[in-house]
């Protein structure tokens, strides 16, 4: 990008609420179901039908608000947002404007090593749309309105953000914060999170907004990372080749790897919001909003300075507290085995691996707490060898039996005998006469290809340090 000019970035993030039902009907809020079975005259937007409001969607919009400290409205409305999609059967979708559950928080994101302050303008609640299926080939469209209906809350930013790292970061610690708060399971593949910036470009020094775009339904961290700073890069060349940058929405081409455009980018006044007429106002006691506030988790970025004050890395512990489920399994560990370190390093490890490699959430891990730190505890006190560490934790996920039992049945267990390593130690001198001439000549260095020998002689099994011990005194007198 130009140096001549400076990004400015705002988000706006939308959160599918795991609720049991949708937002203004009874139909269920399941993701996956055959297409259009999980509708009825509400959400398909029949004459006559009547939404009632869902009060747990209201209560846990309330507690994402709560969570970017913001101001809870008392007194809100719903509003009707018209415009008409194929997947928006009703014509228009029911929204909040003027009067949003929450309004004026702030969250706080750290990149590169500095601190910054990222306002939240507005957090409302409304319905999301329904799904469309393009069949290229046959130039056809098939809609889905499983989704019509489920309870969407919009997280909406000042344009606070002037890179597409500070816009990354912001996402990330937005998702960690609303994981916890166990609202939705924030599956951005799946679509329960979306992102969408709004991003514009204005010469250095200046103040003044220049037009801006904005990207749609984006859903991951390295496709919002690739489009913003394409479409930075976009923005400049064109205002430096004295091109005017046109206010409309775009999509991101993955194959392509750039943004292009979609539709002109509406206004307020296009959609033509008015007060919902079917739907009363809603007011909400300080009580209420009170309760919601007690019932809020230890905050991500609290507990992540927690674990780096018992001496964790920076980076274990921005790993370890991603995930609600994760931290508190590392909290369950420490209870067997008080190594904070020393456990941190194995879950963003070896074992996070596995996770991975089997598909698992770090929210539904099979193995006790225990046997982890079990596991753990054999790894670093040298109750397992190190070659037979990947073999014992595979193990350890595919039988969740005690390390220790599994340990024995393999036959992996670490050889601590002086005697019998001392045996192994004279074998391999004999085998490598040559090197141990050069250990004994004084190329110290030499020593260490022997205790590779031994180890592999012990099948990874012998205590490398003793291995190493005993060669000394052998060969070094």
């Amino acid at each position: 990008m130009s140096q001549q000019y400076e990004p400015v970035i705002g988000l706006e993030v939308h959160l599918e609420l795991h609720l049991p039902q949708k937002m203004f009907c009874s139909c269920p809020a399941e993701f996956g179901g055959e297409p259009n079975t999980q509708v009825c005259p509400v959400c398909l937007g029949l004459p006559g039908s009547l939404p009632v409001v869902n009060r747990e969607g209201v209560l846990a919009t309330i507690r994402a608000g709560l969570s970017l400290g913001c101001e809870i409205a008392t007194f809100t409305k719903f509003d009707r947002k018209n415009y008409y999609y194929p997947d928006i059967p009703k014509g228009y979708q029911i929204s909040q404007y003027d009067l949003p559950l929450c309004r004026k928080g702030s969250l706080t994101i750290d990149v590169n090593g500095k601190s910054k302050v990222v306002g939240i303008t507005r957090v409302h609640l409304e319905e999301d749309t329904g799904k469309l299926a393009h069949v290229d080939d046959r130039n056809e469209s098939w809609v889905d309105l499983n989704r019509a209906g489920i309870a969407l809350v919009e997280i909406v930013t000042e344009p606070d953000m002037h890179s597409a790292e500070e816009a990354v970061a912001y996402l990330k610690e937005l998702k960690a914060i609303l994981s916890y708060l166990n609202i939705s399971d924030c599956n951005m593949e799946e679509g329960s999170l979306r992102c969408e910036p709004n991003i514009s470009v204005r010469p250095v020094g200046t103040s003044t907004l220049g037009t801006k775009t904005e990207i749609k339904n984006l859903n991951s961290f390295k496709v919002v990372l690739q489009s913003v700073q394409h479409e930075i890069h976009r923005q400049s060349a064109a205002l430096s080749r004295g091109e005017e940058v046109a206010q409309e929405t775009r999509l991101w081409d993955e194959a392509g790897q750039k943004t292009v455009a979609m539709r002109g980018k509406e206004t307020a006044q296009d959609y033509r919001y008015f007060p919902e007429p079917d739907i009363p106002p809603l007011e909400i006691s300080k009580e209420e909003i009170e309760t919601a506030r007690a019932s809020l988790p230890t905050p991500p970025k609290e507990r992540r300075k927690a674990l780096v004050e018992k001496g964790i890395p920076d980076y274990n512990a921005e790993i370890i507290v991603r995930s609600q489920g994760y931290a508190d399994y590392f909290e369950a560990c420490l209870s067997t085995y008080n190594e904070p370190h020393k456990v941190s390093n194995l879950l963003i490890g070896g074992f996070l691996q596995e996770l991975n490699q089997r598909g698992i959430s770090e929210e539904d891990i099979p193995i006790p707490p225990e046997h982890t730190a079990t596991y753990c505890r054999l790894s670093e006190e040298g109750g397992i060898g190190k070659a037979a560490r990947k073999q014992v934790l595979a193990a350890l996920f595919d039988t969740g039996k005690d390390p220790e039992s599994l340990v024995k049945e393999l036959g992996v267990s670490q050889v601590e005998d002086q005697d019998e390593i001392g045996k192994m130690v004279d074998q391999v001198i004999a085998e490598n006469e040559a090197i141990a001439s050069q250990v004994r000549g004084g190329k110290t260095s030499a020593i260490m290809a022997l205790v590779g020998q031994t180890m592999k002689l012990s099948k990874g099994r012998a205590n490398p340090q003793i291995v190493q011990e005993i060669l000394k005194k052998k060969l070094e007198g």
